[in-house]
């Protein structure tokens, strides 16, 4: 057996037992305590912390590092990690999205292909549980998408695929990728547009057959202070059926925890602030007015009173049924 194999095998035997004792270690490797010492100092040089203890009955255990080194994973934990991250990218946990997809790319890159396949088996037959809304049909984003277009941003390499506007009109770009961005639950790729000689934010849900060109590119400016910013900007921009303004009686430190980046928020004083968003739907911010807990005052627009009035109607007659209710006791 080669050093390099040996010293896999090493890593993989110390990842998968807490503690080994040298002679035992040794003996399954087949070599001598001595090259079994040099393996270790090894690893060491690599960035793992291996500790150590002399004598007869020492041995050897990996420790907590001050950094995270290359891992060593078997078919089945690799699988794992791979359906997680897929998982994760979906917003299954709240502001991971992107480093889960980036940290996707760079498994399933060196990934064979009869684990991939097991990936893809285990994603379509595993049901999203989410306290988020799940994207629609139309707005769901093909995971091998995702990867295409990570390792392109990844590699500054140029990116050929089709875009379809919102008028529904088709239209074959090339583009330079920049930054994957996950904004509420949509994905977008902000990247420079050779067919526009321009910067633009594409939603993912309308990319398709996305194919890496293999030529390089020196990366631009982006004239924003990130990627995020520029598709904020861009959202911003776009007509929105419902301008919403509302009073509410609570710190506006409160009313940002709830609003996050999907309304501005202008304190008057320690106990009121004024809740401004721009929504398509409103549902929403009804939602979020009832997650504040506190009392408000709809200033506009007059729909929002009624979708409100509505949701306390359906809540009292739920609470007055409940009440109601003869126990079961």
């Amino acid at each position: 057996m080669s050093t390099s194999a040996r010293m896999l095998q090493l890593l993989s035997l110390l990842q998968n037992h807490r503690y080994w004792a040298g002679h035992e270690l040794a003996a399954r490797l087949e070599v001598s305590p001595r090259t079994l010492r040099r393996d270790v100092d090894r690893l060491r040089d690599l960035g793992y912390p291996v500790d150590s203890d002399r004598g007869v009955g020492g041995g050897y255990q990996l420790a907590t590092g001050t950094a995270l080194p290359p891992l060593v994973l078997d078919d089945e934990e690799a699988v794992a990690i791979a359906v997680g991250l897929q998982t994760a990218a979906h917003g299954a946990i709240a502001g991971i999205e992107e480093s889960a997809v980036h940290a996707l790319a760079k498994v399933v890159q060196v990934m064979p292909a009869r684990l991939r396949r097991r990936v893809e088996a285990l994603r379509a037959v595993t049901v999203r549980a989410t306290w988020s809304r799940a994207p629609s049909e139309a707005e769901a984003v093909d995971p091998d998408l995702l990867i295409t277009v990570a390792q392109a941003c990844r590699d500054d390499e140029r990116l050929d695929m089709t875009y379809t506007a919102a008028s529904g009109e088709g239209t074959v770009r090339q583009v330079e990728p920049h930054r994957l961005v996950h904004l509420g639950r949509r994905w977008y790729l902000v990247a420079y547009d050779l067919t526009r000689h321009d910067w633009r934010s594409f939603r993912l849900d309308r990319v398709g057959d996305p194919r890496r060109s293999g030529v390089r590119f020196r990366p631009r400016e982006l004239p924003a202070e990130d990627a995020a910013a520029f598709v904020r900007a861009g959202i911003d921009t776009l007509p929105r059926r419902y301008s919403v303004d509302v009073l509410v009686h609570a710190p506006g430190a409160t009313v940002r925890s709830e609003v996050d980046r999907w309304g501005t928020v202008e304190d008057l004083d320690d106990h009121r602030c004024r809740l401004r968003m721009s929504t398509d739907t409103l549902d929403w911010p009804a939602m979020m007015l009832g997650a504040v807990g506190a009392e408000f005052e709809v200033l506009a627009p007059p729909e929002l009173v009624d979708v409100v009035a509505d949701w306390g109607r359906r809540f009292t007659r739920a609470a007055a049924t409940t009440r109601e209710a003869p126990s079961s006791g």
